[in-house]
């Protein structure tokens, strides 16, 4: 085993969508949750793997108190320092799955370091192949920053908020996507400062593009985009490839060639030309296990082939090294993602990896004891 800083915490993002919610129940019919797509889904080509079956922790509904006390000490057993829950506020007072993280500040439990991450972008019926159909939008409206900071003070309080210079650690999805994003991001941390906290560390996701400058926007960090720029150049290409194969299908249908649809791209290549850069500001490296979005995108969805414990262990020691080599006040390292099973996208134990990637991370990490 390598060994690595005590400094670096290894952050795993966590998706809340599995439990029903009225506004599910009325777009994909009663009881949806994630599990609905992951357990119809279909092997769309040779030596492809689905359905992808939950193993230990089972088709679990996140209502459940034991449920996240199971996940959170399973993460905690195996490396992992905090989740990064997803949050959804969509404005005026909007905001969806909130009710487990909810939970916890109410309940207290688990004892398990958290922040969130606000997915700042409309919903769309993407799960169902219908990406042009906007279910809720998601808006600025005037004065819904404090309106938002009435629901976030309650999460920045909590003890086990993560925080950076006792400041909470919070996460935009969408950073370019903000309405003259410097001036909103001074708007939050003033707000910060009203509610009597120290302020507020910003931090951009992985979505937006190295050439983007976060800190002249107003973001204290950024989680890095190398994963996404190998993989979104790779998409591309195969993309432009199949457009070429329709047109000779369309030319040769006498002969009964088919057209598949699915991009299929390999983790072994984008593993190897991973190379996570230091930009302006801090930047945490996020590493990727598996890919496969087709339970929900059926054969528009992308599948990334090859994914072994093997490749995400090289990944690690990537971000691992990267990390070892800068200056920060803190060092987080981001999986992406802990549990987002309809994108084929998890560490969480399945029927065929187990444990697997988990004890990668253990390994590459190190347990919290």
């Amino acid at each position: 085993m390598n060994e690595v800083s005590t400094d670096i915490k290894c952050l795993a993002f966590y998706l809340p969508q599995f439990h029903p919610i009225p506004e599910n129940d009325e777009w994909w019919g009663k009881g949806f949750t994630e599990w609905t797509n992951v357990g119809k889904a279909k092997p769309l080509f040779k030596g492809h793997q689905q359905p992808v079956v939950p193993a230990d922790l089972g088709y679990y509904d996140l209502r459940i108190p034991e449920v996240r006390e199971a996940q959170a000490k399973m993460a905690r057993e195996y490396g992992v320092h905090g989740f990064i829950y997803y949050h959804y506020w969509f404005g005026n007072g909007r905001q969806l799955l909130q009710r487990p993280l909810t939970e916890v500040i109410e309940s207290k439990k688990p004892d398990f370091p958290f922040c969130v991450c606000w997915a700042n972008e409309s919903w769309s019926g993407i799960w169902h192949g219908s990406p042009d159909k906007v279910l809720i939008k998601q808006e600025y409206p005037e004065g819904d920053i404090q309106q938002h900071f009435d629901y976030l003070i309650k999460l920045f309080e909590d003890p086990r908020y993560i925080r950076v210079n006792d400041c909470p650690l919070f996460i935009i999805y969408d950073g370019v996507g903000l309405p003259d994003p410097k001036a909103y991001l001074t708007s939050l941390r003033n707000e910060a400062l009203k509610r009597g906290l120290k302020g507020l560390y910003i931090v951009a996701s992985n979505i937006n593009p190295d050439g983007w400058d976060s800190i002249a926007t107003g973001f204290d960090g950024r989680i890095s985009f190398a994963y996404n720029k190998v993989k979104y150049d790779l998409i591309r290409k195969e993309r432009k490839r199949l457009f070429y194969k329709v047109l000779r299908t369309m030319s040769s249908s006498l002969f009964g060639k088919q057209y598949q649809k699915v991009v299929r791209i390999d983790q072994r290549e984008i593993v190897d030309r991973i190379l996570f850069e230091n930009n302006k500001g801090t930047v945490f490296p996020m590493v990727l296990p598996n890919w496969d979005n087709t339970p929900r995108s059926g054969k528009n969805g992308v599948v990334i082939t090859n994914t072994t414990p093997e490749l995400f262990r090289l990944q690690l020691l990537k971000a691992i090294d990267f990390l070892k080599e800068k200056q920060s006040s803190e060092q987080f390292l981001v999986i992406k993602s802990w549990n987002e099973w309809a994108e084929g996208n998890y560490v969480e134990p399945d029927a065929v990896n187990g444990y697997a990637y988990l004890n990668v991370i253990k390994d590459c990490l190190g347990a919290i004891k």
